[in-house]
């Protein structure tokens, strides 16, 4: 992993001292690595979350230009997309984070949670490529630029549904079956 991804690890150097006392004592220091790898991916997940709900505006934004200049032929696949886009961001937004109960027939390891943080730096990267493709769509409807507006529309929809059945894979990875 990156240093520029690796959040793991400046959380961990920027613990308070007396939370590094504690980290000291056997059996807290397994509970605050825990809590501080799940804080980690929360992190990384509300960096994906922000990253697409910034794609899914400007999604919006290209449906609302689009209207205006009447393409119908791409209006119900546009339709369609920004409905995708608030699935997925939605489904990132509330996305576990590697809790399991005490009772909780399988529990999720430490490995299982820097297995899950890479996985989600992994994510981001894909989420980057999303808004890349978004944002090149909005350049060229901003530039009444129609021609491609149905392959753009096709291929978001596919990125996205590639997206999506990547990061449903998730919940696998911290349970330590994928």
């Amino acid at each position: 992993m990156t240093e520029k991804k690796d959040i793991y690890g400046k959380a961990k150097k920027q613990m308070r001292l007396g939370e590094r006392i504690l980290a000291e004592i056997p059996g807290f220091r397994g509970y605050k690595e825990k809590e501080l790898r799940r804080e980690s991916d929360r992190l990384v997940r509300d960096n994906l979350y922000r990253k697409l709900s910034a794609a899914k505006t400007d999604v919006k934004g290209i449906f609302q230009k689009l209207s205006d200049r009447r393409a119908f032929d791409v209006l119900t696949d546009m339709d369609r997309l920004v409905a995708k886009f608030d699935r997925v961001t939605e489904k990132v937004n509330h996305a576990s984070y590697g809790y399991s109960g005490f009772f909780d027939a399988v529990k999720v390891e430490e490995e299982n949670l820097d297995r899950m943080i890479d996985f989600d730096n992994r994510l981001v990267d894909e989420v980057d490529k999303i808004a890349e493709e978004v944002a090149a769509f909005k350049a060229e409807v901003s530039q009444q630029d129609l021609t491609n507006a149905a392959a753009r529309v096709q291929h978001l929809g596919e990125i996205l549904d590639s997206f999506e059945k990547t990061f449903d894979s998730r919940q696998e990875v911290i349970l330590g079956v994928n």
